[in-house]
């Protein structure tokens, strides 16, 4: 795969560093999506060529990319663009919420918007099994990186949920806009290989693993608000936790 030409403007006249120019440049292209994980890295000496500055100039820039983790050396196979990946703080958030705390550029497809019967999810949400439940099935992007596969199920007075507020905000935050917040939740975390659909939707190639939560949260009064399972790139998602011995 032939390394990809990002366009960069050098300001000769401006007081900012040649090399801080490119590399603010360079990593905007990258946590924009315009190169993205594993793309090959245009070499040194053809950026000094292109732009008509020192590769000094061009190996700084590329140095403070490799430190700030967006790019990736490995001998005999040249730079590439690292993983970005979203560390995803082990408490009661979205990862839309997530992903806008860390400057990234949530982006939302809603694959499936149906009002149907689910036993396993009426049955978790301490619901009759004949129970209507909204189902919403998503992917999560970061950008045009997809991250995660995401289905939920909603109890009927939240059915009114909708397909053009699911693209543009996080299931939480329209929840919260109804006076609903989950403050509880029981969740899992676990691994195992992909579906052919998640494989799909994530993009994902050979034999890597997704991560998956399972999670039913609850508001203040401990009635169940909805049941979500979901299965995230690996190599793309980490979940941070914190250990407190009391």
């Amino acid at each position: 795969m032939s390394a990809l030409q990002v366009d960069v403007t050098i300001d000769r006249q401006s007081p900012v560093p040649l090399y801080h120019q490119l590399a603010e440049q360079l990593s905007d292209a990258i946590t924009t999506g315009r190169l993205r994980p594993g793309d090959p890295f245009e070499n040194e000496g053809a950026v000094a060529e292109r732009l008509h500055v020192s590769r000094p100039t061009v190996r700084r820039a590329i140095k403070e990319l490799v430190d700030r983790g967006l790019l990736v050396r490995r001998p005999g196979l040249g730079t590439t663009v690292a993983s970005t990946k979203v560390h995803r703080r082990f408490e009661l958030s979205s990862l839309y919420d997530e992903l806008l705390r860390d400057g990234r550029q949530p982006r939302t497809t809603v694959l499936e918007h149906e009002i149907g019967t689910d036993e396993r999810a009426a049955a978790a949400l301490d619901l009759p099994a004949d129970t209507r439940l909204l189902h919403i099935a998503r992917v999560r992007y970061a950008g045009v990186t997809p991250l995660a596969l995401m289905h939920n199920w909603l109890p009927p007075r939240h059915s009114d949920v909708t397909r053009p507020e699911l693209e543009s905000a996080g299931l939480y935050a329209v929840l919260r806009d109804r006076g609903v917040r989950p403050t509880v939740a029981q969740q899992s975390i676990g691994a195992r290989m992909p579906t052919p659909l998640e494989r799909r939707h994530l993009e994902i190639r050979g034999r890597r693993p997704v991560l998956t939560m399972s999670r039913l949260a609850y508001d203040a009064g401990g009635v169940a608000v909805e049941l979500g399972d979901h299965s995230y790139r690996a190599t793309d998602y980490t979940v941070d936790l914190m250990i407190d011995e009391r």
